[in-house]
């Protein structure tokens, strides 16, 4: 969407982000031995990393972590609690961690009671277990603004996008009375204080749903993209917080007498066959490695093609795998192929210049053009993606229809026939050209490559006002095209997918494993080992603990040419440092930043030229070359190795 409306000459603000704390987080980040803050700082940097992969495009990334944001929140907060809108109380209730949410008895997917029918517990909705919380904390009064929030869902009616998530709102949660919210929490530390009573922290979704005016410089005091760029018209969510951005986000904007954003959309989720991904099904696909093998153009257009408007879509290696070949290689790069090749052999590589009801299909083809663009356009408008790549693929089908109606190889045996075989090259270029603005917003890649191979300038590719008919004269095409998108062996594909699924893939490791030590077993016993220094017993050996360790930082030791002073989340609580004399090898060390290493991680601490080293890193050496053993960036800061 934000491509979309930039190529459309809009000025666009797109924000993502993190939301850092909560009880959630505090429990996972003890759970692996690290602080919470070291451990959103890991995952932060790691979604970081995957959004840049995939191309996302966002102009921000706030974490609510930031400085800035968390004195924000304190301020909100002690205006809401100034004007009356929050008091303190005392809540009992069923909390469940996992989704960071309170609920009622009623509420409860499943209650859980004892011999004398009292309720003990149970599961929320999402499946997660809840448990009963007693404790003082602040309330926001929501009950309030119950009635004005749905004189605004009547005023406003795609204000929830799509409706049926508006029917849900209403009839689930506000019509059977709408509740106060407890807003803060004492039983854990991980959040921002309430600057007037800090043993209270502020509850997670108060704290996350502000980030949308925070990021803008509400409440800090640059509040510039605030008043340039709020109220936004769009919030782009997952269907299971559609409730936190329809219900308490809008009464927190009431309440702040700020106005609300236009329109909130909750999209459905991308499933498999057998529900949720999860590494105990083994049915979890990674999209690294879909990106390394099939290109980014290949994910980011079946991701847009898969899930349908409002609802869930499954990801299947079938259909990933066909939609690649037949949509991708078959229909749009054998068009595109196809086109190159014909203007080479029969117009000397130069795209002729567009002439109208020159042949009897010209018409119709221009007529599905000119159609395809205002559908696509009120598709996009409506945030119907997958519709509007299929409005795409009219144009795409319709052109190749073109090429099978107008047999430009039987035109070309004929002179008098130069005009009609130029308005079928024309045509067909023109007809790419338009497809290629189109795809922009999906594909990030194969639009500008289509334009490189038809000798088109990628200056002249704005959406705003496109039209078929304005193809550039005396265009010359690339000599010889190369395929955009190579068509894949099906079942061979279909199959490495399969393999890489978590499941399968450790199951795959296992047998692998268990075969090559049957057939090396007798081998071992007799082969002869090279080794350089005296052999240990194994008991000596399994004093030595290693851990899987992240590079943060690396820089030079002052006054010591050989080392090299590393800082490392390795799942302690905080950075360790670990310093190597391995400088002349690493010209470069800020290149090994983000790089995952292994470490001796029991090592006594020792001091070298004043610096505290906190253990060793593992290298390689070969030859006059020392290198660091790297291992792969999906395991875990402080796994242990062995």
């Amino acid at each position: 969407m934000a491509r979309y409306k930039r190529l459309q000459g809009f000025d666009v603000f797109f924000l993502t982000g993190t939301d850092e704390h909560g009880l959630k987080i505090e429990q996972k980040a003890e759970q692996l031995g690290t602080t919470p803050k070291a451990y959103v700082d890991e995952m932060a940097a790691g979604i970081k990393k995957l959004w840049k992969l995939l191309e996302i495009s966002n102009d921000k990334f706030i974490r609510t972590t930031d400085d800035y944001h968390e004195k924000a929140i304190q301020k909100i907060f002690m205006k809401l609690l100034d004007k009356g809108d929050i008091y303190l109380g005392e809540y009992e209730g069923w909390y469940s961690v996992s989704d960071e949410e309170y609920f009622t008895e009623s509420q409860l997917a499943e209650v859980y009671r004892d011999a004398t029918g009292k309720v003990t517990g149970g599961k929320a909705p999402s499946g997660h277990e809840v448990q009963l919380v007693k404790e003082e904390c602040y309330f926001f009064k929501m009950s309030k603004y119950a009635d004005r929030l749905v004189k605004y869902y009547n005023e406003h009616p795609d204000f929830i996008i799509p409706n049926s998530r508006k029917n849900e709102m209403l009839n689930n949660f506000i019509k059977p009375g709408l509740e106060d919210l407890a807003i803060t929490r004492t039983t854990f530390n991980w959040g921002v204080k309430v600057p007037s009573n800090p043993k209270h922290v502020v509850y997670v979704w108060i704290d996350a749903l502000c980030n949308y005016i925070t990021a803008l410089g509400y409440g800090t005091s640059d509040d510039t993209l605030f008043k340039k760029y709020w109220p936004a018209d769009i919030h782009m969510v997952g269907k299971e917080i559609v409730r936190f951005h329809t219900i308490y986000w809008p009464i927190i904007l009431m309440a702040l007498e700020l106005p609300l954003p236009k329109h909130v959309i909750g999209h459905g989720w991308l499933l498999m066959k057998d529900g949720k991904m999860s590494k105990s099904k083994g049915n979890v696909v990674y999209p690294e490695m879909l990106v390394e093998r099939y290109g980014l153009d290949a994910l980011r257009y079946y991701l847009m093609r898969a899930v349908p408007f409002g609802n869930d879509g499954v990801f299947t290696p079938e259909d990933f795998v066909s939609r690649v070949n037949f949509e991708l290689a078959n229909d749009l790069g054998n068009l595109l192929n196809r086109t190159v090749a014909m203007i080479n052999k029969y117009n000397a590589g130069q795209i002729p210049a567009l002439t109208a009801n020159v042949t009897a299909f010209d018409k119709e083809l221009e007529k599905v053009a000119q159609e395809t663009i205002t559908a696509y356009a009120k598709e996009m408008d409506e945030v119907h993606f997958s519709n509007a790549l299929a409005e795409v693929w009219q144009l795409v089908s319709r052109t190749n229809k073109y090429i099978d109606e107008t047999e430009p190889w039987i035109l070309a045996k004929d002179e008098t026939k130069k005009e009609a075989l130029d308005s079928v090259l024309a045509h067909l270029a023109a007809s790419l050209r338009v497809i290629a603005i189109l795809l922009q917003p999906v594909m990030t890649h194969a639009p500008k490559e289509i334009f490189a191979q038809l000798g088109l300038s990628n200056s002249k590719m704005e959406i705003k006002d496109v039209k078929y008919t304005d193809l550039p004269k005396e265009a010359v095409v690339v000599s010889a095209g190369t395929p955009i998108f190579p068509r894949l062996d099906m079942e061979a594909e279909i199959e490495f997918i399969k393999s890489k699924m978590s499941k399968n893939e450790k199951a795959k490791g296992r047998k692998a494993m268990a075969e090559a030590a049957r057939k090396t077993a007798e081998q071992a016993e007799t082969a002869e080992l090279n080794l350089t220094k005296k052999e240990i017993r194994f008991d000596k050996f399994d004093k030595v603990e290693l851990k899987a360790a992240e590079i943060l930082n690396v820089e030079r030791v002052s006054g010591a040419d050989k080392l090299l002073k590393f800082t490392l989340a390795a799942g302690d609580k905080g950075p360790r440092q670990i310093l190597s004399g391995i400088a002349q090898w690493y010209p470069e060390p800020q290149e090994l930043i983000g790089k995952k290493v292994i470490i001796v991680a029991n090592l006594q601490p020792r001091k070298m030229r004043g610096e505290v080293s906190q253990g060793m890193l593992l290298s390689a050496e070969y030859g006059e070359t020392v290198k660091l053993l790297e291992i792969s960036d999906q395991i875990p800061n402080g796994s242990l190795i062995g």
